[in-house]
């Protein structure tokens, strides 16, 4: 059955970040952990923590050190479970506030249905290209974490 979910987090970023990640909206997982990206089995911080060759031990400072923003896509959605496949009813986070407030030039999307609601919904207002990156979820586990590190190298090239 499907549950209305309101975004629980804020968005990470400031004045002198220059990329941003979007993913669609938080799992499961992370809802109950209390920050993005949280679940064990979700390859997104052991990526970056191989790309920078860097234990990550307090994310938001994490990513304020490497000039890198990260927020959803949605704002609120109708899904079952952690399931992007499942989301309808959706209403978008107002990226555009904080890409006007900051350096970001170049946004990656963390999966399909990020890209799919930034490209529609967002771009329009914010104008900065979107490159689509696969998922780092554990539901796309046909992706090895050495082709995600690969495919996620990108954003060292606008950094």
């Amino acid at each position: 059955m499907l549950e209305r979910i309101i975004h629980p987090f804020e968005p990470i970023y400031n004045k002198n970040s220059k990329i941003l990640f979007v993913g669609s909206i938080a799992s499961v997982k992370s809802r109950e952990l209390g920050f993005p990206y949280a679940s064990p089995q979700n390859r997104f911080w052991k990526i970056l923590e191989i790309i920078f060759n860097e234990k990550i031990n307090n994310h938001k400072t994490f990513l304020l050190k490497h000039n890198i923003a990260l927020w959803d896509s949605i704002k609120s959605c109708d899904i079952l479970g952690s399931s992007d496949n499942s989301i309808k009813n959706i209403k978008v986070n107002e990226i555009w506030k904080i890409t006007s407030k900051s350096n970001i030039k170049v946004v990656f999307t963390n999966g399909r249905k990020a890209f799919d609601v930034y490209q529609k919904y967002i771009y329009p207002k914010t104008k900065i290209k979107a490159f689509y990156l696969p998922s780092t979820s554990p539901a796309n586990a046909s992706k090895k974490i050495e082709d995600l590190v690969e495919d996620y190298k990108i954003i060292l090239d606008f950094l």
